[in-house]
């Protein structure tokens, strides 16, 4: 693909028979069709003898794979020769990308590589063409992700693209307009009175979303009439050639000097375009910012008139830390009477602390039995020693029956006696010393208590997912942690030796549908997954080759329809007759029932 762009093409002739010079051949895939069938069969006849002459699997057979005796990425040392290989092999793989793109590209516009301005016969560029309109500009360039611009009608195209960019250009001068409106009155304000029947100064009126219910009826009728003239006088005047331009002088201002340097003139429309498009997101952040806390911007600490200020405020409460601070997106501590709120704080806050104990003790549970066991007997009476119960959760089907009951009735007596306790000043303290540990030392300091406090809170976050995470390794594993070659036991280990099981991803089942070690069914899952790539490589190629290629003379003599005259892609759909997508369904249904059928092999 890239030395005939530098190096130039091969003097003389490829097929003199023909008059064909090399200089004929277009690059990339628009060649397929240039090259005679001579050329094709030469090609072909290559790629066989390299295929065959050292013998078919030859380099397999004697343990090198790729190695044909052509010894050119070589070295005496076996350290350097390995990393040519290896290079060798992930250049390969790059290049297996690479290619992939260049058809890609090459496919739709016409050239693997180039500026987009050189890409004049690419089907992206069928007309009108509005990539040199104003406001195309990177990085995106014409960005039309929804197809509003295309329309069969050229015409109706063209119209419609201009009536969105002069809707775009309006909007965006707006709500630049409204974006200064938000930020001029936080500094300045009008002196006197906006309604003096009312006695109403413009000092009075609140900046943003609160000062549209404080202007009265009349100054909104004097906002709308304005609106009005200007929409009714100006916008409705037809434009022809600088969309947007309504005959005044740089800035809006009536009267005012024109840019008359074109390429200037150029870049200052598009920067109004793009800071327009800027605004128009501004402005809605200013108005969403300024319904949940009342100003448009500043420091949390200053909204302080905030619906999310309501009380009660538990934003200075234990386990509010940074990032998140105070982190509540499903609202649950949200309740209309403020001792209510207050609470099913509390609860839930001592529940979250509670939880978090115990997942720090299951933690320290899963990982302590991996080190020591204590010594002795679990269950005398059935000769159970504490070294014969599994670690993890294998172990709760080894713990006899009176082990659960005497765990069950200690947490029980944990439950009634200490956590009932009504709490009042810190959450989570049942009067025991640092570490609970009964008539322990407290920490008396207020600061590093409530430091402490935070941490006990935050690591029993982190606890409760990491022992849900050893749950569900030990699950899929039968250990909850260790080298993936420890995991001999795994379910996923039934399946890790079969073909497509590959770097960088493995054996890749994240729904888990071998969980149950079905060979027939994992068997029946590879051969449709197979059968599904083979049919995606032939579509792929049935994509591609009938942009350079279609059978000559009519696939319906009957209809008088030509091969040529089916569209490539979706669109070919509608144009095969019944009698064709009968033979097709056959063919494939033959293939189903008798070539592909399934015995037994992928």
């Amino acid at each position: 693909y890239i030395t005939p762009e530098i190096a130039g093409k091969f003097p003389g002739f490829l097929s003199p028979s023909m008059g064909l010079k090399f200089a004929d051949v277009p690059n990339g895939l628009a060649a397929i069709s240039k090259v005679p069938a001579g050329g094709w069969t030469q090609i072909l006849l290559y790629m066989g003898w390299c295929e065959v002459s050292r013998g078919a699997g030859s380099d397999i057979a004697s343990g090198r794979p790729g190695d044909f005796g052509w010894y050119v990425l070589t070295s005496a040392d076996a350290e350097e020769k390995k990393k040519k290989l290896n290079a060798e092999l992930a250049n390969g793989r790059l290049a297996m990308m690479a290619i992939i793109g260049m058809f890609y590209q090459d496919g739709l516009t016409g050239s693997a590589w180039g500026d987009w301005a050189n890409y004049t016969e690419s089907p992206l560029r069928a007309a009108p063409d509005f990539t040199q309109e104003l406001g195309v500009t990177p990085p995106l360039g014409f960005f039309d992700p929804l197809g509003l611009s295309k329309y069969d009608n050229d015409e109706i195209a063209k119209q419609q693209f201009r009536r969105r960019r002069i809707v775009e250009l309006q909007h965006g001068r707006v709500a630049m307009l409204a974006c200064i409106g938000y930020i001029v009155p936080e500094y300045v304000r009008f002196p006197g009175f906006c309604a003096p029947s009312q006695n109403l100064a413009f000092t009075d009126i609140p900046n943003g979303l609160k000062g549209a219910a404080a202007v009265p009826l009349a100054g909104w009728l004097q906002i709308v009439t304005f609106v009005g003239i200007i929409e009714v006088t100006n916008l409705q005047s037809i434009q022809t050639d600088i969309l947007g331009d309504y005959g005044y002088g740089a800035f809006g201002l009536p009267f005012g000097k024109k840019i008359e340097d074109p390429e200037k003139k150029a870049k200052s429309l598009n920067a109004e375009i793009n800071n327009g498009r800027l605004a128009m997101m501004a402005i809605i952040g200013m108005f969403f910012q300024d319904g949940l806390t009342g100003s448009a911007w500043g420091d949390w600490a200053n909204y302080t008139d905030s619906p999310l200020r309501a009380a009660p405020d538990f934003s200075g409460e234990l386990g509010v830390t940074p990032p998140l601070g105070f982190f509540d997106p499903l609202g649950l501590s949200k309740f209309d009477d403020p001792e209510i709120a207050a609470a099913q704080f509390k609860r839930r806050r001592i529940i979250e602390i509670q939880h978090g104990r115990v997942a720090m003790l299951a933690c320290i549970g899963y990982i302590v039995p991996e080190y020591v066991r204590f010594p002795g007997f679990c269950a005398p009476s059935q000769n159970l020693a504490f070294t014969d119960i599994p670690n993890g959760l294998k172990g709760a089907a080894a713990v006899p029956l009176s082990g659960w009951l005497q765990i069950i009735t200690f947490v029980g007596i944990i439950e009634v006696t200490n956590l009932q306790n009504i709490q009042t000043d810190v959450l989570g303290d049942y009067g025991y010393g640092a570490f609970g540990l009964p008539f322990g030392k407290k920490i008396e300091d207020a600061e590093k208590k409530a430091k402490s406090l935070n941490a006990e809170i935050n690591n029993g976050r982190l606890a409760m997912f990491a022992i849900i995470g050893m749950f569900f390794q030990d699950g899929l594993t039968g250990s909850a942690w260790g080298d993936w070659a420890n995991y001999t036991e795994s379910p996923l280990r039934a399946f890790e030796e079969e073909l497509g099981v590959q770097a960088p991803v493995g054996f890749w089942d994240p729904v888990g549908y071998t969980r149950d070690g079905n060979v027939e069914t994992f068997k029946r899952r590879r051969e449709t997954e197979i059968k599904h790539g083979r049919v995606a490589m032939y579509a792929t190629l049935g994509y591609i080759v009938p942009e350079y290629f279609k059978w000559p003379g009519f696939l319906s003599p009957s209809l008088g329809l030509k091969f040529s005259d089916v569209p490539n892609g979706l669109a070919a759909i509608t144009k095969v007759p019944g009698a064709g997508w009968a033979q097709i369904v056959a063919f494939a249904g033959y293939y189903e029932l008798f070539v592909y059928k399934f015995n037994g092999t992928p």
